[in-house]
């Protein structure tokens, strides 16, 4: 479309047509009725679980291992008999994840390295024909819904273990094999574990969506499971974006969901003690919700499917913080006041979320807020907070010395319309020197 955008634009000699011809093409499409319908759920979760777990697990040196040490196949496959994870492991990770706050788990069925952690018949290298002898992704999937979560697969298109993983990419007998191979893959995954709530593609290489055929490949999905939403990784829109270790919103309204490591590995690292906080986790959300997004947090659980206590340890903090805060986060709107230098914000409807990280004393203070503040409480207290209102700020006064919450304190602001910021109209209009 933009080559067809720009040959008209040439015809006509006009830059300032090609230049709003490619800002269209750029634009997102609205969501439809359908997508509004099926994401309704997604956007009001906002915090989510990622699993990734398999092979590289038992190895412990990162999920990349096969690739970054060039590690033959002949040399890593072993792995798959000596993979074993106890019973009852993913029990253990959705009790966590309710317990952090968090509404949906997303988990690994496939990674790149090949190895399916499900049942299937497509393959002998997968979970029932291996060290498990089970299915892994039913074990998850039965632990997921026991504590009401809602239940998302990741699948890797790319795979170091077939013969055609590579080959697909210059031989089309090949790429036509990989490619029923891949679907039939994901129609099982679809098929056999009830109603699935995300897929989540991952690294399309070495196709396009022309080569994986992405187009009967999503329709074949939602054909099985018309409530499903998908990613945009097989390199089709899909339903929303995944910016990865970072928090990008994206324009125009656009669903997006930023995924995010623990600590500096997707997958078990058994060096890698490189864990956020908890009031880095905390921020990140907020961060996410202020914005519209999702975010979507990952845990690289250890060979035999336990968390790693660094995990745990920070999951934990922010499930408290959660239990007290959870209303300014979940089905929260997009935010547009942001400017504080100790604090963060989000907003449902008209009431604005204050979230103080560094609490500063006996009073905060927000400046160019338009609406009017008709009330003020602290979560974490319920209790309510003096404050006066001038055309320039909200000033709250009378507030403990020490912060009342940790890691960080939310202060609830009601408001008499949607709360916006002004911060250049006090720049301009605020009295300065007694004038």
């Amino acid at each position: 479309m933009l080559l067809g955008s720009a040959a008209a634009a040439a015809s006509l000699g006009t830059g300032s047509f090609m230049q709003a011809a490619a800002q269209a093409a750029a634009a997102p499409a609205p969501p439809t009725p359908d997508q509004i319908r099926r994401m309704r759920w997604w956007h009001e979760a906002k915090f989510g679980m990622f699993i990734h777990f398999g092979l590289y697990s038992q190895h412990g040196r990162h999920e990349w291992a096969m690739e970054d040490e060039a590690i033959p196949i002949a040399e890593y496959t072993p792995l798959a008999q000596q993979f074993n994870p106890t019973p009852g492991f993913a029990r253990g990770w959705a009790k966590l994840a309710k317990a952090a706050g968090m509404k949906y788990m997303v988990m690994t069925t496939k990674h790149h390295e090949g190895f399916c952690n499900f049942d299937t018949k497509l393959t002998d290298y997968c979970a029932a024909k291996q060290g498990p002898g089970r299915d892994l992704v039913r074990e998850y999937v039965e632990a997921a819904r026991a504590e009401g979560l809602r239940v998302g697969f990741y699948y890797s298109l790319m795979d170091w273990h077939h013969p055609d993983g590579a080959r697909c990419a210059t031989d089309e007998a090949a790429r036509k094999r990989f490619v029923e191979y891949t679907h039939g893959l994901i129609r099982e995954l679809m098929t056999n574990y009830g109603k699935i709530d995300v897929l989540w593609y991952d690294v399309a290489w070495p196709l396009n969506a022309q080569g994986w055929e992405s187009e009967r490949m999503n329709k074949m999905v939602f054909d099985l499971q018309p409530d499903i939403i998908v990613n945009n990784r097989n390199q089709l829109q899909g339903d929303f974006s995944t910016p990865e270790q970072k928090i990008v919103a994206e324009a125009g309204g656009r669903a997006w969901e930023s995924c995010m490591t623990l600590n500096d590995s997707w997958g078990f690292q058994r060096a890698d003690n490189n864990w956020k906080s908890s009031r880095t986790i905390i921020r990140n959300l907020i961060s996410c919700s202020q914005d519209g997004g999702n975010y979507l947090l990952n845990i690289g659980p250890q060979p035999d499917g336990s968390v790693p206590a660094g995990s745990i340890r920070a999951l934990t903090e922010v499930g408290h913080w959660m239990d007290i805060n959870s209303e300014a986060i979940y089905k929260t709107d997009i935010c547009q006041p942001r400017r504080s230098n100790y604090a963060s914000f989000t907003r449902s409807g008209n009431t604005l979320y204050m979230h103080v990280h560094y609490w500063p004393g006996e009073d905060v203070a927000i400046s160019g807020l338009m609406a009017k503040v008709k009330s003020a409480r602290i979560l974490k207290t319920n209790r309510n907070v003096t404050f006066a209102q001038d055309p320039y700020s909200v000033h709250l006064t009378g507030l403990p010395m020490d912060a009342p919450d940790t890691p960080i304190t939310t202060i609830a602001l009601e408001c008499d319309a949607e709360p916006k910021q002004d911060t250049d109209f006090v720049r301009k209009n605020k009295p300065r020197a007694g004038v």
